[in-house]
């Protein structure tokens, strides 16, 4: 497991990588000049309630996702979402693939906002360091207009052999899951990071990022105790994951991931699982080598009904957990009934 966080040398960090982490903005953005609140776009719900935590009501959050009914990887973009980046002080994406629309909407808008990446805050971004920090690809312009003319990742140095295109035509890294909100550790780094970025947008208010920033660290330390205390109790119990969604929080909590790749690949890219992988990870389940059997919310199959019937004709716990924010939670509050329901089920 990756070391936690404390608040006070997280916060550290944060301030000493703020130049590292930005992207195409100036040091002043346009809130700082009008005295109006910053405003951020965010990929997704999840990324807007963390913006909203750090930033409190000095900023205005959009996030394009919303809803369980959108589909990341499907987006299709409208006129407003254009509207809406072009007016965007900050702007924070998944990156890893998964959400592919927002870099269209950069382009089409010719935004020139500060540009923050949660995938690079994880400790599995290939050439990155978990704290945002990824080479020489953020110290150019990872948004520059000639970069995404061709490809993101054009220059990097895994463009050529570690990017494949799935069924939505878009690139995924290779042997990255792109899931890091799942990740308390990387999400302590990426709030670090927003709380840097909107110091340099309204420096009279640093002291209120800072704070808000330390007390979501705080919270999230809370959790990693709890998945701290999953791991005394329960490292190495395997669970099946139909889909790698949460991945992360499940290697936090000690456990092993024995799905095979190509099944939650097959899933996950919605194409039918071949029958010599769907035997096999049903005989996992019915010979009892899986504690848990854990499942995305928001997608399905066949294949996925019939690991759920299989684990609960075998009598193994079934849970679910989802990709977006669900009605009324934080996504503190959200992470917290998510292992509360992983504790719950390995206690069965």
């Amino acid at each position: 497991m990756v070391p936690k966080h404390s608040a006070v040398s997280a916060l550290a960090l944060g301030a000493a990588s703020a130049l590292v982490l930005t992207g195409c903005a100036t040091a002043t953005g346009t809130a700082a000049e009008d005295d109006g609140p910053i405003s951020v776009v965010a990929s997704t719900d999840v990324y807007g309630d963390i913006a909203a935590t750090v930033g409190g009501d000095l900023v205005e959050v959009t996030s394009i996702i919303s809803s369980a009914a959108q589909d990341p990887h499907s987006y299709e973009a409208s006129a407003r979402d254009q509207l809406t980046v072009s007016k965007a002080d900050l702007i924070i994406e998944n990156g890893g693939g998964y959400d592919p629309f927002i870099d269209a909407l950069i382009d089409a808008s010719g935004s020139e906002a500060t540009v923050l990446t949660a995938s690079e805050f994880s400790h599995d971004w290939p050439g990155g360091d978990a704290h945002g920090d990824s080479g020489d690809e953020h110290a150019e312009d990872e948004h520059a207009d000639d970069e995404h003319a061709e490809d993101e990742h054009a220059d990097d140095e895994h463009a050529d052999d570690e990017h494949a295109d799935d069924e939505h035509g878009h690139d995924h890294v290779e042997g990255f899951n792109e899931h890091v909100w799942y990740d308390p550790h990387a999400m302590a780094d990426l709030a670090l990071g927003i709380a840097s970025q909107l110091e340099l947008l309204s420096p009279d208010d640093a002291d209120t990022f800072a704070a808000n920033a330390e007390a979501f660290v705080a919270d999230l330390t809370g959790l990693e105790d709890e998945l701290d205390a999953l791991s005394s109790a329960h490292a190495g119990a395997e669970v099946f994951l139909t889909e790698p969604v949460s991945f992360y929080l499940v290697e936090a909590a000690g456990l092993v991931d024995v799905t095979p790749a190509d099944f939650s690949e097959a899933v996950e890219e919605g194409q039918d699982v071949a029958p010599a992988t769907l035997l096999e990870s049903l005989h996992l389940v019915s010979d009892g080598h899986v504690s848990v059997l854990i499942t995305n919310s928001q997608t399905g199959g066949a294949e996925t009904d019939q690991m759920i019937a299989e684990a609960e004709d075998a009598g193994i716990p079934v849970i679910a957990f989802s990709e977006t924010l669900p009605e009324g939670q934080t996504y503190i509050s959200w992470m917290q009934a998510n292992i509360e329901a992983l504790s719950t089920a390995l206690q069965a």
